[in-house]
């Protein structure tokens, strides 16, 4: 009878206490993943800069200013037009409003609602006959506003600590993969080189490329949409082009917000083939060009694999969930992939071996 090992008590005791903690930190968490993938995106170019004979330090920096650059300048660029289509949709809104009841239920066989009109002498009228039950109303918005404004100082916290991470993560990667390295028995040291290699070629391959396929997905909804005449084209763009690492989300959401735009904006249905014109050619250079040239096929991970993992990373650990989700998932997808050739190549797959027949 086999004996019970004792030794892999204390490993399974301190994976399980692990991740209780990570679970514990998870509010907290969020930079220290943004940062730790800045890095993880910046380090090779710092280790180009070195074999130039620069400093770990100067490369770092540079690496840093270069992205900050970058940063500034679509900020620069991005920030105003955003602001200002928010601030037209914020305007428009009860005009749109008022047609989809007015015009839009109609011709879907619906009949208009007769209500009250969304106008700014309606909203003044409702204020005033409800002027008693606006106090408590504005009390109670005054603390939404407290609360909303505390998670705005943490959001601003947040985002001033990824710059800092970043850096210093970027600093020393190197030798933080030293150390995890002289942690690993020598004799599973070659095992582990070859997983390391391998899941470093999916993450970059899916971080790098995926940034990347997102950044040109935005620039062609946005301009194109903007082209066609969409005021909101830009924004639009934008967020169908961001939730691009979902399958086929920043498309379904990017081509029904854009088609209903267009139709309020319009009240035409001509306009709505220019659009769905757009989002063909979005997913024509995104499924034939972008995604094989950039990401490729390395990642392995079936688009109901990807779904499953985003709502599981966002139901166990919130939005850093959401954030380390795929990575995580890649990573996964490689030692899946190691334990199914080990488990076909092991004897308890291909069974005892029958003794070959007597002469």
């Amino acid at each position: 009878m086999p004996t019970h090992n004792p030794r892999w008590w204390p490993w399974a005791l301190g994976a399980a206490a692990a991740l209780l903690l990570i679970w514990s930190l998870t509010p907290i968490l969020a930079p220290f993943a943004v940062g730790a993938a800045l890095a993880y995106i910046g380090d090779p170019l710092a280790d180009r800069l070195e074999r130039l004979r620069l400093s770990r330090g100067a490369a770092v920096g540079l690496v840093f200013l270069f992205f900050s650059i970058v940063a500034v300048l679509l900020g620069l660029w991005l920030v105003p037009l955003l602001f200002e289509q928010t601030v037209a949709l914020i305007r428009n809104l009860p005009d749109w409003i008022n047609w989809i009841l007015d015009v839009g239920l109609p011709k879907l066989g619906l009949p208009p609602y007769t209500g009250a009109r969304l106008d700014a002498g309606a909203l003044q009228q409702l204020l005033s006959e409800h002027w008693s039950e606006a106090g408590g109303i504005a009390k109670t918005l005054w603390l939404r506003v407290s609360e909303s404004g505390k998670a705005v100082l943490e959001a601003v916290a947040n985002l001033l600590l990824i710059p800092i991470v970043s850096f210093y993560l970027m600093r020393d990667w190197d030798r933080l993969v030293a150390a995890i390295r002289e942690l690993i028995p020598p004799r599973h040291l070659p095992k582990v080189r070859e997983l390391a290699r391998e899941s470093d070629a999916v993450l970059g391959s899916f971080i790098r490329g995926q940034l990347t396929v997102m950044a040109a997905l935005a620039t062609v909804y946005g301009l194109g949409l903007t082209l066609i005449g969409l005021k909101l084209g830009l924004i639009i763009g934008v967020i169908a082009g961001l939730l691009g690492f979902v399958p086929y989300l920043g498309f379904v959401v990017g081509i029904g917000s854009a088609m209903i735009a267009m139709l309020v904006q319009t009240h035409e249905l001509l306009p709505l083939v220019w659009v769905a014109v757009v989002f063909g050619i979005g997913q024509f250079l995104e499924s034939w060009f972008l995604t094989p040239i950039l990401v490729g096929d390395k990642i392995g991970l079936h688009p109901v694999t990807v779904i499953f993992a985003l709502l599981a990373g966002g139901q166990l650990f919130g939005f850093t969930g959401i954030l380390i989700a795929l990575p995580a998932s890649a990573v996964l997808a490689v030692l899946v992939r190691h334990a199914r050739a080990q488990w076909l190549r092991s004897p308890l797959y291909h069974g005892p071996q029958e003794p070959p027949e007597a002469p």
